[in-house]
């Protein structure tokens, strides 16, 4: 077994300030109900808790950046207009509490926002049933590069790629970092799989992709489609990735998960903005680790998403330091 810590791993120069993180991607209204059990078929179940939270993988992702100290911005299709479209006016609300830039939040007059309603057990596990109008997920972007004029590094999902394709290539164009949440089962040669810089798959949508059950197995055969940085997350599993074409664990943190919507979101948010403070891939994703199980003790979705000194403490009482550099990843055997 060999570390990796010593690789030569790529760290993206920091400009000076606070980073700006510019999430782009889907925007839902999240109605959550906690359940002991889920239902079974043609059955019913009484909800002990129930409340409404702001959702979707780069709205979440935005707010996770905002409470560990960046400047989140959140780009995305939405229904509209506003006073007519409730669920997306109720989103904007919350995501104006949480400190996020929505200025590039597209407002798609006679639609509706995204809307989900997901079940949640009691162990944290969740089925999420989501209603998006396909007229949404068929919207442009007015002005990509204005979109990202501002931006030290884009993190975009791909639950719409007409949306989120041209962001990601007008901010490749000027040499910033764009870190893909590959969350959407896609093919192979998906054309957001060679713009990005940084691929991060979960485990679902990696197998789907690929057809193959074998995660490792599953990034080397997508290393042959892009030169970016890949990774897969796989829940409470380890992280695995690729360097130098040798893959590698890491180890994540072992917590008793409440509520694990979201988790993935806050991951690909902390690591983002570490890789735009200047960290390299390992230590921004021992870092979105963190964000991730800190989020995954409490209740609410995205609003169980930490603050920064909470992380940095979390990450010192798990033996980390600054960098998470003291944790030792390991190369997978061959």
């Amino acid at each position: 077994m060999s570390s990796a810590e010593g690789a030569e791993l790529y760290r993206t120069p920091p400009r000076a300030g606070v980073p700006r993180i510019l999430c782009a991607g889907i925007i839902v209204l999240d109605e959550v109900f906690r359940v002991d059990e889920f239902p079974r078929p043609d059955g019913k179940v009484q909800a002990n808790k129930f409340f409404i939270v702001n959702g979707g993988c780069a709205a979440n992702a935005a707010v996770a950046i905002a409470r560990l100290g960046g400047r989140a911005a959140l780009a995305g299709p939405m229904g509209g207009p506003a006073e007519e479209d409730t669920n997306g006016d109720q989103v904007l609300r919350a995501l104006k509490r949480e400190n996020v830039d929505c200025a590039f939040c597209q407002r798609v007059g006679g639609l509706s926002t995204a809307l989900s309603a997901i079940f949640m057990n009691a162990r944290g596990d969740r089925t999420i049933v989501t209603y998006r109008d396909e007229r949404i997920a068929a919207t442009v972007p007015t002005d990509a590069k204005a979109v990202v004029a501002a931006a030290d590094a884009v993190l975009a999902d791909n639950r719409y790629p007409d949306f989120v394709r041209p962001i990601c290539e007008a901010a490749r164009s000027q040499g910033r970092p764009v870190v893909l949440d590959g969350d959407r089962p896609t093919i192979e040669d998906d054309p957001l799989f060679g713009i990005a810089s940084h691929v991060i798959f979960s485990s679902e949508c990696l197998r789907e992709t690929t057809g193959v059950a074998d995660l490792g197995v599953g990034l080397q055969r997508m290393a042959r489609k892009t030169d970016a940085f890949l990774a897969v997350s796989n829940g409470p599993d380890d992280v695995i990735y690729l360097n130098d074409g040798v893959l590698h664990r890491l180890p994540v943190f072992k917590i008793a998960a409440v509520d694990t919507l979201g988790a993935g979101d806050a991951f690909h948010g902390g690591f983002a903005l570490a890789l735009a403070e200047g960290r390299n891939e390992v230590e921004a994703m021992r870092f979105g680790a963190a964000v991730a199980a800190i989020k995954c003790t409490r209740l609410g979705g995205s609003s169980g998403a930490p603050m920064r000194p909470e992380v940095e403490a979390f990450l010192a009482e798990n033996g980390c330091g600054p960098h998470g550099a003291e944790r030792t990843d390991k190369a997978l055997p061959t």
